[in-house]
């Protein structure tokens, strides 16, 4: 196969943040991506026509709605955040006539691969500069195993990458090495074609979206303890998965920032509407009110199988805290948002056991801490654990280098809405991938970033 050429190139949009005022008012978070995702696979798979409101409409959830458009299904935008997905069931994918591009979306591709790779179809899937640098041997591994055919791959098992999916998918029993949701996920979006039970065993609890929506769409899947901290997770193969009205709460990854803001800004005090309250995704409010964070349950409700909630959150005295290994893997994505959250807390915050956090985007625990650098907040890396010193400010000055990182560059940009001196960030382009009028948000409750 011949080099297939990145066409991702974008033009740099660096930004500053600095000090203004309160941040207050009410809001409504984007779409849950993880959510989106998932919606969008399993709507491809269903028979018939599924209708998802408050759809993401990120860079990386488009890109999967474009997929699913190659593999065979109708996808139509009716509004903002609405859209109609129609698949012919399992077993009905197309060929794809062109390589499937991901763009920056780990999530997108790895379960995509993971989806095609139950049908007799030949795929090739690509990326951008960053996604191609993502290891995707963690998912190839289990789907071999299933009796995919990895035909193409980059070094080490990367992007871009050819696969011819089986035929009969062999039903398999897997545990996880490493805490995976995107892992998981695949294996399980691969064991919907597979005559039997698919077992995955996970040592460390992951977020559950993929398990609710199987269910929702009328598989038949069951979860046991396992362990102290894990699970047991068994589909049973080739159900008639039936089409679906969702609605995708709001994003408590995206939510973070806002969070992180009316926290560390004085006389803050921000509603936000709608946010999905899944306790595989609480661990950074959990974090945040061990440190005496003021937030507040307003109204609780059940969407679409999962729980959402109405959050007020005001300005709050923070203190240092130790946040364990085994909470990792319910607040992944928001240890760079926490790192900034730390550094206006007073006395020591011990975030453990973050070696996923090495590849992301980008490698996030160096990034991270280059960003605190070059701020003037005192930080050490001992071996996966992050010690960020807090004392209750931050002095700020500093330019961060994004790496193409959506979360690196939101998070530092909260930073400087109450640092000492404004922050600057190299590129916000890609927080499109995530939240795509992030910064018409923020400045709507009141926030200074230009």
């Amino acid at each position: 196969m011949n080099t297939i050429v990145t066409r991702h190139a974008k033009a740099a949009q660096p930004f500053e943040a600095r000090r203004l005022g309160p941040i207050k008012g009410r809001v409504r978070i984007p779409g849950d991506k993880s959510i989106s995702h998932r919606s969008l696979l399993l709507g491809l798979l269903a028979i018939g026509e599924s209708e998802i409101e408050g759809l993401l409409e990120g860079e990386d959830v488009l890109a999967t709605a474009r997929a699913c458009a190659q593999l065979g299904a109708s996808v139509e935008r009716t509004g903002p955040g609405s859209w109609r997905i129609s698949g012919a069931g399992l077993g009905s994918l197309l060929p794809p006539k062109d390589v499937i591009d991901f763009g920056n979306s780990g999530t997108g591709v790895r379960l995509m691969m993971g989806l095609v790779a139950g049908h007799p179809v030949e795929a090739v899937f690509d990326g951008d500069a960053s996604l191609r640098s993502r290891p995707m041997r963690r998912v190839l591994d289990p789907l071999s195993k299933m009796g995919t055919e990895i035909l193409v791959q980059a070094d080490g098992g990367k992007l871009p990458i050819k696969i011819r999916g089986a035929r009969d998918p062999i039903p398999i029993e897997y545990e996880s090495p490493v805490p995976s949701a995107q892992v998981k996920s695949a294996v399980l979006l691969c064991g919907l074609a597979a005559p039997g039970e698919t077992t995955v065993i996970e040592r460390e609890a992951t977020r559950d979206h993929t398990e609710r929506l199987l269910s929702c769409f009328g598989a038949d899947v069951s979860v046991a303890k396992h362990g102290v901290h894990g699970r047991r997770i068994t589909l049973k193969g080739r159900p008639e998965l039936k089409p679906q009205k969702l609605r995708v709460p709001g994003d408590p990854s995206s939510a973070a920032f806002p969070i992180a803001a009316a926290l560390i800004v004085k006389n803050s005090d921000l509603v936000l509407e709608g946010l999905l309250d899944n306790p595989l995704r609480s661990g950074l409010l959990a974090t945040l009110k061990e440190m005496g964070a003021k937030i507040e349950d307003l109204a609780r409700r059940e969407e679409s199988g999962e729980t959402v909630v109405d959050l007020r959150v005001r300005a709050s005295t923070l203190k240092g805290v130790e946040v364990p290994a085994e909470r990792a893997p319910s607040m992944i994505d928001e240890y760079p948002i926490l790192a900034v959250i730390a550094s206006f807390a007073e006395g020591d915050t011990v975030m453990r056991g973050l070696s996923e956090l090495r590849v992301k985007e980008s490698d996030r625990l160096a990034a991270v801490a280059a960003g605190l650098q070059a701020n003037g907040v005192s930080h050490e890396i001992q071996g996966d654990d992050l010690i960020v010193h807090g004392k209750g400010r931050a002095p700020g000055g500093g330019e961060v280098k994004t790496h193409m990182d959506h979360r690196i560059a939101m998070s530092f940009l909260m930073m400087g809405l109450a640092s000492e001196k404004p922050v600057a960030i190299d590129d916000a382009s890609f927080v499109a991938t995530s939240f795509p009028d992030f910064v018409g948000l923020m400045r709507g409750v009141g926030a200074d970033i230009r």
